[in-house]
């Protein structure tokens, strides 16, 4: 077991942790029961998960496929990873990072209106 670039994975770690954690909040936020909780991950982020190139590399898929894979998020967190580890990747590490982070904004900025707005707070 070697790692390739530390770096790498620290940064990547770091990112998928946020990102998730914001997606997390997201969720609870418009989660009205507890089963409700469950929705978004079985539904949204298993689909995503076996989507996102964790049991293949994209440069497998038809060029429509490959394109349409690069708007989900976990192909990013996929080859972060993947580079980190094995020094292989699918997405240049810039663009990695550099998309990990606008998800990072976005979703921050949603829970932010969200939780302004008193959205999840309020029965």
């Amino acid at each position: 077991f070697q790692v390739n670039l530390w770096i790498s994975l620290a940064l990547t770690l770091v990112l998928t942790a946020v990102l998730f954690s914001l997606a997390g909040l997201l969720n609870a936020v418009f989660a009205k029961t507890f089963d409700d909780i469950s929705l978004i991950p079985t539904f949204v982020l298993t689909p995503l998960t076996y989507l996102g190139g964790v049991f293949y590399s994209l440069t497998l898929l038809p060029p429509f496929w490959q394109g349409l894979s690069h708007l989900n998020p976990i192909v990013y967190m996929i080859s972060g990873f993947r580079y980190g580890f094995l020094g292989i990747n699918d997405v240049p590490l810039a663009t990695t990072f550099g998309v990990l982070v606008v998800f990072i904004v976005a979703f921050y900025l949603l829970c932010w209106y969200l939780i302004q707005r008193g959205r999840g707070l309020r029965s």
